[in-house]
């Protein structure tokens, strides 16, 4: 052998026994690291497993260095880590059914919040005639779920089937400038968006509100009603539900703790309030009753209404450009006006 390769031999056998060392001490060093985060027992984190899996391929005396825990832990560790890696390379991409498409999922919501009689295979059926074939297991995932037979119908069904013949009936309070409180009686037409009737008392009664009732829906223009809606205050006795039943109307009432079934008139009431009685101070009975027929009869044949297309309950005449000038009339001395054109 040439003194060229007794060199080579030489420093190679420095160098492995220098980097062997140096692998050494970092072992040494790593194993009191862990030892001083527990008093008891080593704790190990997630990266010790990885750090030693990785010295023993590099360090042949790793066997030997290691102390806090068994060689065969680290080969554990090792073919655990081997498992999960194959495990996560041969997971499928996708699993169970193709997905659908927000699009068809939207369809199918649409359908069954629709017609809330039909059942998955109705829809199933009707969109296999749009052009989409469908799981009916994919159909009652997404589908919306109506209530269970039994229950009946929902609020809106019901008010959107008897517009024409409903009413509405509620009360609400106003402050006078004396500190009392003057109780408001309002009936509503459901179709028309039309108030029928409204008074005031300061003592309300069932007797009083039964007859409220009867001069609503006495005058000629009041509607073919068939149907009231009201709440369960205990205004509306036994007075008050006989006469309901004389006129022939179904008594239709709302759940406790539920105003939004009685929607539209307390749409009403909150227009009262916010256009006319929160600008007032109401001396008595008379001026507040006074003020609030004024208001009623704006309301019902010149205010705009979002629900009726911009129109009033009592249809407004639509005027052209070329009539004449525009000319106001005010409301409730000014608080609001209504316009026409001169002709």
């Amino acid at each position: 052998m040439t003194i060229t390769a007794h060199l080579l031999a030489l420093l190679r056998t420095v160098l492995l026994d220098r980097q062997r060392l140096v692998l050494e001490n970092l072992a040494l060093r790593q194993q009191v690291a862990v030892l001083r985060r527990g008093v008891r027992r080593p704790r190990l984190e997630d990266r010790d497993p990885i750090f030693w899996i990785r010295m023993l391929r590099l360090l042949s005396t790793g066997r030997d260095t290691l102390h806090i825990v068994q060689p065969d832990t680290v080969v554990r560790w090792h073919r655990a880590g081997w498992r999960a890696y194959w495990r996560r390379k041969s997971k499928p991409r996708t699993v169970g059914r193709p997905s659908i498409g927000w699009e068809l999922v939207t369809l199918i919501k649409r359908i069954s919040r629709e017609n809330p009689l039909w059942g998955t295979p109705r829809i199933a059926d009707e969109l296999a005639l749009l052009g989409h074939e469908v799981a009916e297991a994919t159909i009652d995932k997404y589908r919306v779920r109506h209530l269970p037979p039994g229950r009946g119908q929902s609020w809106s069904t019901f008010l959107r089937n008897h517009m024409d013949g409903t009413i509405a009936c509620d009360f609400f309070t106003v402050p006078t400038a004396t500190f009392r409180n003057l109780f408001v009686f309002v009936v509503l037409h459901h179709s028309s968006r039309r108030i029928l009737h409204v008074n005031v008392t300061a003592h309300p009664t069932a007797e009083w509100t039964a007859q409220q009732l009867v001069e609503a829906l006495g005058h000629e223009a009041a509607p073919e009603a068939t149907h009231l809606i009201r709440d369960r205050d205990g205004i509306y006795g036994h007075v008050f539900q006989r006469k309901v039943n004389a006129l022939g109307l179904a008594d239709i009432v709302t759940p406790k703790a539920s105003p939004w079934c009685n929607g539209f008139v307390e749409r009403a009431i909150g227009t009262i309030r916010r256009e006319c009685t929160d600008h007032i101070i109401a001396i008595n009975e008379r001026h507040l009753s006074r003020v609030l027929q004024e208001f009623v009869a704006y309301y019902n044949a010149g205010r705009c209404h979002q629900a009726l297309d911009g129109d009033a309950p009592e249809r407004r005449q639509r005027w052209s450009l070329d009539v004449g000038h525009v000319k106001s009339r005010p409301v409730l001395g000014g608080l609001h006006h209504v316009y026409t054109r001169a002709a």
